[in-house]
């Protein structure tokens, strides 16, 4: 099923960029059903919108696994380091993205 185009999302080429980078963050063991193209959108998504987890539209992967992935793309090898999100959110330019991300790590304390 095709899913549907959100202003929020970045284009498969700029993914491209960050693809190896995401893919680094854990150790693949199995082949993914799930793209993560749609997996990192659906992030940008909850991050451009500030929606609830469970209310990620239903085109995108089921809000568990979005919310897996962020946990793991999350995580910092140590203290000084940044982490994968926070890299690649950098990287393509979403800098509002990004503070959003950061406010919500401080406020929930992912951090």
């Amino acid at each position: 099923m095709k899913r549907s185009i959100y202003p929020s999302d970045i284009t498969r080429e700029q993914f491209e960029i960050i693809r190896p980078i995401l893919e680094s963050a854990q150790k693949k063991t199995k082949p993914r059903k799930v793209d993560q193209y749609d997996v990192f959108c659906a992030l940008l998504y909850l991050l451009k919108s500030g929606c609830q987890w469970r209310m990620l539209p239903s085109d995108f992967p089921k809000w568990k696994l979005v919310h897996y992935y962020f946990t793991v793309w999350s995580r910092k090898k140590n203290k000084n380091t940044p982490s994968t999100l926070e890299g690649v959110l950098k990287k393509i330019g979403q800098r509002a993205a990004f503070e959003k991300w950061e406010k919500m790590q401080n406020e929930y304390g992912y951090r």
